[in-house]
C-alpha cells in the first residue's frame, strides 16, 4: 500500500555493532521466518555490521528482506585502509547505505560535506543513501531544531538526488537509544520542514522522497508514530536485534 505521493513505507534495521556470525544468522533466520508467505506494505531492509554483510546477503537471496550497509567511503577504492567503498558493498548485493549516522558523526567527527561525498558514492555505485540528519537536546531546547537540521540536510544533500535515489532519516539525537521520543506533533512538524527542504532543491521529487523517522521506535510506539503525516518509515536501531519487535514495526506500517 502506497501513500497519495507513491511513497512506500520503508522499515530498516540498524543492527549498528553488534552480532557475531551464529548470532547474525540467528537474527536474519528468524527475521526470514516472520515474512515467509506474509503481505507486507512496506519495504523491509537489514544493516548488519560490515563483517556479516557476505553472510547475511546469501541468507536474504530470494527474499522480499533488502541488504544495506552502515557506511561507505567517499572514495570508490584506494589506500583508505579498514575503509569500506560503495562499489564493494554493491559487489556483495547491498541495495541501500546509510550515511551520517549520529554515531558517526559524533564518533568519527563527520561533516555534512564528508557525509554529502559518502551519499554521492553511494548514488554512483547504485545504491540509495539512507541520509541522517537529526538536532542534540540542546538545540531542541532553545527552540531551533527546525532550522538547524533543515541546514543540514541541504548541507548534506548530494548532487543529482532524486526521488527514486535517496532517502532522507531523521534522528534526533537525543532520542536514539534513550526510550525517548518527540511527540507526534514535533516529529510531523520535523518532516514536514524536511520535506519543505527537499523541494527547495529537488522540486517534484521531493513530494516522492521518502522521509524516515529514526529514534527509539519499538513495537509499542510504532503505529502511532508511522501514522504521522510525512512518515515514511523507520530507522530501526535496537529493536532490529529482536525478529518479533522488528517485524512488529513493520505490520504497524498503515
Amino acid at each position: 500500500m502506497t501513500d497519495r505521493a507513491g511513497r512506500r513505507p520503508l522499515i530498516a534495521g540498524n543492527w549498528k555493532m553488534n552480532g557475531l556470525k551464529a548470532e547474525g544468522m540467528a537474527l536474519t533466520d528468524a527475521i526470514l521466518a516472520g515474512v515467509r508467505g506474509g503481505s507486507w506494505r512496506c519495504e523491509l531492509l537489514v544493516c548488519p555490521p560490515a563483517t556479516l554483510l557476505s553472510l547475511v546477503g546469501e541468507r536474504l537471496k530470494g527474499s522480499p528482506v533488502h541488504l544495506g550497509a552502515q557506511d561507505c567511503h567517499p572514495k570508490p577504492s584506494g589506500a583508505h585502509t579498514g575503509d569500506v567503498a560503495a562499489p564493494m558493498l554493491a559487489d556483495l548485493g547491498c541495495r541501500f547505505a546509510i550515511v551520517g549516522h549520529s554515531e558517526r558523526r559524533a564518533d568519527h567527527g563527520e561533516s555534512d560535506a564528508l557525509v554529502k561525498a559518502k551519499a554521492e558514492a553511494a548514488m554512483a555505485a547504485n545504491l540509495v543513501p539512507i541520509l541522517c540528519v537529526g538536532e542534540s537536546l540542546a538545540v531542541r531546547d532553545r527552540g531551533d531544531a527546525l532550522s538547524v537540521v533543515a541546514a543540514q540536510l541541504a548541507a548534506s544533500l548530494p548532487a543529482r538526488a532524486g526521488a527514486d535515489k535517496l532517502v532522507v532519516a531523521y534522528e534526533p539525537v537525543w532520542a536514539i537509544g534513550t526510550g525517548r521520543t518527540p511527540t507526534t506533533a514535533d516529529i510531523g512538524a520535523m518532516h514536514q520542514a524536511l520535506r519543505a527542504e527537499l523541494a527547495r532543491h529537488l522540486g517534484a521529487d521531493a513530494d516522492r522522497t521518502r522521509i524516515l523517522y529514526g529514534g527509539s521506535v519499538k513495537g509499542s510506539n510504532a503505529a502511532e508514530i508511522l501514522a504521522v503525516a510525512g512518515v515514511d518509515g523507520a530507522l530501526v536501531g535496537g529493536a532490529s536485534l529482536k525478529a518479533e519487535e522488528f517485524l512488529a514495526i513493520a505490520r504497524a506500517c498503515p
